[in-house]
C-alpha cells in the first residue's frame, strides 16, 4: 500500500466491486463520501474512516466470498491479500453491528477471534453512521428508511432481516450519537 491509504481503498474497492456488483460499488462510493463529512469530528483518524468506509462492502465480491458473510470475507481478504492495517480489518470486519449478524449465522466466535471489536466508540460509530445513513445506489437517507429498506430487500424472518432487528436500536443510537457530534462542531 504504497500509495495514499484513501486512494488505495478506492482502486481496491472499484476493482473488487465495480463490475460484478455495480449497486453496490454506488452504495460503496456513496458510504466514502459520507465518511468525507466526518473529518472535522474525527481529525486525525478521518483517514482511516475513509478507507473503511470505502472497503467495508469488498467482501461481497464474488471472488471473495468463501463464507458468505462478507464482513469476514472482506476483512480476512484486505488481511491475507493486501496486508492491510488492523485496525482497518477490524473495521472492516466489524461494521454497522457485524458481530450480531455474525451471532445469527454462527460464526460469532470466528470473527470475534480474528478480528476483535474496536475500543474506539466514536470511529465505530462513524462507520456505522456512513453506512447505515446511505442507500444501496450511494445516496444521503436517514437510519430508519434504510433499516426499512434492508427488511423490505431480504425479508423479516431472513437471516439479515432477524440480524437488522435486532441491531436497530444499536443503528439509531450510534447515528443519533455521531449526529449530535456533528450538530456541536463549528461549521
Amino acid at each position: 500500500m504504497s500509495e495514499e491509504p484513501a486512494s488505495w481503498a478506492r482502486m481496491v474497492a472499484k476493482n473488487e466491486l465495480a463490475e460484478p456488483l455495480p449497486r453496490r460499488w454506488a452504495h460503496t462510493q456513496g458510504v466514502g463520501d459520507r465518511a468525507g463529512r466526518l473529518e472535522r469530528v474525527l481529525g486525525h483518524q478521518a483517514g482511516l474512516l475513509t478507507c473503511a468506509a470505502l472497503l467495508h462492502d469488498v467482501g461481497y465480491a464474488p471472488r471473495l466470498a468463501v463464507t458468505g458473510f462478507h464482513p469476514l470475507d472482506g476483512a480476512r481478504f484486505l488481511r491475507d491479500v493486501h496486508g492491510a492495517d488492523d485496525q482497518l480489518t477490524r473495521l472492516v470486519a466489524n461494521h454497522s453491528f457485524a458481530l450480531l449478524e455474525a451471532e445469527e449465522r454462527g460464526l460469532r466466535e470466528v470473527l470475534e477471534a480474528e478480528f476483535p471489536l474496536l475500543e474506539d466508540q466514536h470511529l465505530v460509530d462513524a462507520l456505522v453512521w456512513c453506512d447505515m445513513t446511505t442507500t444501496p445506489d450511494g445516496r444521503p437517507t436517514t437510519a430508519e428508511e434504510r433499516v426499512a429498506e434492508i427488511l423490505g430487500r431480504y425479508g423479516a424472518e431472513s437471516v439479515v432481516g432477524r440480524f437488522i432487528r435486532r441491531a436497530s436500536p444499536e443503528i439509531f443510537e450510534a447515528v443519533a450519537r455521531v449526529e449530535a457530534a456533528l450538530g456541536a462542531q463549528p461549521r
